[in-house]
């Protein structure tokens, strides 16, 4: 693994940590749930989560989907998460019985049994192997099955290449734009429905996008 990998995963845990300093456990879940509803809402035109639906994370967090989705079989993938469960008193697995947490980088989880949704929020540009990782994301996916993926896209292509030489950006080791990403996406087999801009900034707008196996 590469030394920007690590030092990625390294100044994530430590954002975490300063992040959650100030924040109750009961307020932060509160607030995290109401951020992940209000998320689904915004997709609700091209993929509904059902009870019966089974869910894979990658890139979970001490936070993900499963905060919210206590009624569904979910699998929440996050090489950290042992080091959260240890680290944060915001989380703790035993909180969430319909959840398998698996401390796994994305490109070596293995994909025994596709799911009917997968996210994968936030997490695609800090893994170490990118094509690797994409491979096993968009592998997890069930046919007819809804794919949620987020993404910091580069507005600018000479920033692109600039943050690509230079350390600018240390918590995201891959620079790319809106339309790489979706070209990564589709030619893995995964229609992309839908590319919504949830945050705009100048270097990086902030996107979610939504697939579907064809």
């Amino acid at each position: 693994m590469n030394i920007k990998w690590r030092i990625a995963q390294y100044l994530e845990l430590f954002w975490w940590k300063r992040y959650l300093h100030n924040k109750t456990k009961a307020d932060y879940l509160k607030w995290k749930k109401q951020y992940w509803e209000n998320l689904f809402k915004k997709l609700e035109n091209d993929v509904v989560v059902q009870h019966s639906d089974k869910v894979i994370d990658f890139g979970c967090g001490p936070a993900g989907c499963f905060v919210l989705l206590s009624q569904n079989k979910v699998i929440a993938v996050d090489p950290l998460i042992d080091k959260y469960q240890h680290s944060l008193s915001h989380f703790a697995k035993q909180d969430y019985l319909n959840t398998t947490f698996v401390a796994s980088t994305i490109e070596a989880f293995n994909v025994n049994e596709q799911a009917d949704v997968v996210l994968c929020m936030n997490a695609i540009n800090h893994v170490n192997d990118i094509d690797c990782a994409m491979d096993v994301v968009c592998a997890a996916v069930k046919s007819g099955g809804s794919l949620v993926i987020s993404i910091d896209a580069h507005n600018y292509s000479f920033l692109k290449w600039l943050f690509r030489l230079l350390p600018g950006d240390m918590l995201h080791p891959h620079q790319y734009n809106l339309a790489e990403y979706t070209s990564m996406i589709e030619s893995r087999d995964i229609r992309v429905l839908n590319t919504i801009k949830l945050t705009k900034g100048f270097v990086f707008d902030y996107y979610v996008v939504v697939g579907e196996r064809r």
